[in-house]
């Protein structure tokens, strides 16, 4: 019997979320919140905690976003290894940020203490493990590093992983969880007493001022500060030049063999992320990586193939049941960018969390809120969204900028995918020349096709096919449409527009 491989996350189909209605007109309260997922809905919690009213905005479903796609892994061994963050922001800088990464776990776990909430909460071992002889040294090196951050840290040859490896840098006391089932508590603590949450809102400006407005395709919600928890800020141009979106991509099979529960990274290129989590018909393993930079590759539904082939060869498994593709932004000097928007007074921005959303998502809450309430938060420094470390984000500043910019002129002068709308298949999105302009053309699997501009209305880069997600993807900022051209993912307010095709069915 055929095995349907559902291509949504294992959370978004093991714990729905209740729906809330769009937001019903203008409105007032202290701190508007703009994205429902646990950035936001961190902050939200944690200042209404401390007496404010706090209105959530969301502009699909609560947790459906880049929330909805995580791996969920709570861990101080962050993207950026220690060796590189004391030599980037100094000894004392990678101690905050091990510490901060603590401080941040401790808060989700102290969170489901208070709220009773059973979301698999488990703590776990991690394992950054080496499979060359020639990978070893970078372990040796990272160990001084992470225990000099304050890592409980130490080098073994014992990586209970199904497969040969030759040494692991093992930290301790990390741990794992169900993202959702823990959003959900988050969500009816949220509510009430003053406080709201609207969801299919969405935000089209943010103006910074006493008191802020945020403006919205269903109203105005006027406030004193306004937290922009989105996977990239909406409008800040500036900000955009020093954050990079890459898509990831996860699968989950049942296991049909031992595996111990931990978290594990490889060094591998491209790398891969690994993790338990027990579901309906047993544990399953979760299996990330094969990363790329967003509208940069061109067959997406490739990177699924090779991300199951590996799991298959490495791990006992059946079924690959789920599949899901997730936005990555990384900062530019390797630590994400939290605190008040550059030149703002009262809006607030949390971006380039890299892999580790939940942590930081969860820290960048802590931090906001501090700042909100007028607190010395003790990372706020550190993760300060206005600072510039020329040295560290040099190298990536320049590379990645000038790729913008390659790419803001080369896909105007591409050729275009196909000569006429025959050549655009069922389930498919193509860029053909109608009349001298280039237009974005997808045609349903019933036949009917829908055509938009190609040029992504946040800063006018082209948006590319992504074959698996089937999705118009911005190679620029990262902005994600749909094949009808509806925002899915920021930095972008607005949809493509659309576009008229010829009457007589084809493309000239």
């Amino acid at each position: 019997m055929h095995q349907e491989r559902i291509h949504k996350s294992l959370w978004t189909v093991t714990a729905p979320l209740r729906s809330f209605p769009p937001v019903p007109g203008n409105l007032e309260c202290d701190v508007v919140v703009v994205g429902g997922g646990i950035a936001g809905l961190t902050a939200a919690y944690l200042l209404k905690r401390a007496g404010r009213k706090v209105t959530v905005v969301e502009m699909h479903a609560l947790a459906s976003g880049q929330t909805g796609q995580t791996t969920a892994h709570l861990t101080e061994l962050l993207d950026s290894r220690y060796e590189t963050l004391a030599t980037d922001f100094g000894r004392q800088g990678a101690q905050m940020a091990a510490g901060s990464s603590r401080a941040a776990m401790e808060q989700i776990a102290s969170n489901i203490e208070a709220l009773k909430v059973d979301c698999d909460f488990r703590r776990v071992p991690a394992f950054l493990y080496a499979q060359k002889p020639s990978e070893v040294a970078e372990l040796e090196r990272e160990l001084a590093a992470a225990r000099d951050a304050g890592l409980n840290a130490t080098l073994t040859s014992q990586v209970p992983l199904p497969f040969p490896t030759v040494r692991a840098l093992r930290v301790e006391d990390q741990a794992r969880f169900h993202p959702r089932k823990y959003l959900a508590a988050l969500v009816e603590a949220i509510i009430g007493d003053g406080c709201a949450i609207y969801e299919g809102t969405r935000v089209q400006e943010v103006r910074d001022g006493t008191p802020c407005d945020v403006v919205t395709d269903r109203g105005t919600l006027r406030a004193r500060a306004v937290f922009e928890a989105t996977t990239a800020p909406l409008t800040r141009v500036a900000l955009q030049t020093k954050i990079y979106p890459y898509r990831t991509y996860a699968v989950s099979a049942r296991l049909e063999g031992p595996l111990e529960d931990a978290l594990y990274y490889d060094l591998a290129d491209p790398y891969h992320y690994i993790r338990l989590q027990r579901a309906e018909d047993g544990m399953h393993v979760i299996v990330g990586g094969e990363d790329h930079k967003v509208g940069h590759e061109e067959n997406t539904e490739a990177c699924f193939e090779r991300l199951e082939a590996y799991t298959r060869a490495h791990f006992p498994v059946g079924h690959v049941a789920h599949r899901w593709s997730g936005q990555v932004i990384e900062p530019a000097d390797g630590l994400p960018y939290i605190g008040l928007s550059p030149g703002a007074r009262h809006t607030y921005v949390a971006t380039g969390f890299s892999g580790m959303g939940m942590t930081f998502g969860t820290l960048s809450a802590m931090i906001v809120r501090d700042l909100i309430l007028g607190l010395q938060n003790p990372y706020a420094a550190l993760y300060d969204a206005a600072r510039v470390k020329p040295v560290a984000s040099g190298r990536d500043f320049v590379q990645e900028n000038a790729d913008v910019a390659f790419r803001f002129i080369a896909d105007r002068l591409a050729r275009p995918d196909a000569r006429g709308l025959s050549d655009v298949r069922p389930g498919e999105g193509k860029i053909l020349d109608v009349g001298g302009q280039k237009v974005a053309v997808y045609r349903e699997e019933g036949g009917t096709c829908h055509a938009v501009s190609p040029v992504c209305t946040h800063l006018g880069c082209h948006v590319n096919w992504n074959n698996a997600e089937r999705s118009w993807d911005c190679p620029c900022h990262g902005a994600r449409y749909s094949p009808t051209g509806k925002v899915l993912n920021g930095p972008a307010t607005k949809d493509l527009a659309s576009k008229q095709l010829p009457h007589h069915g084809e493309a000239p």
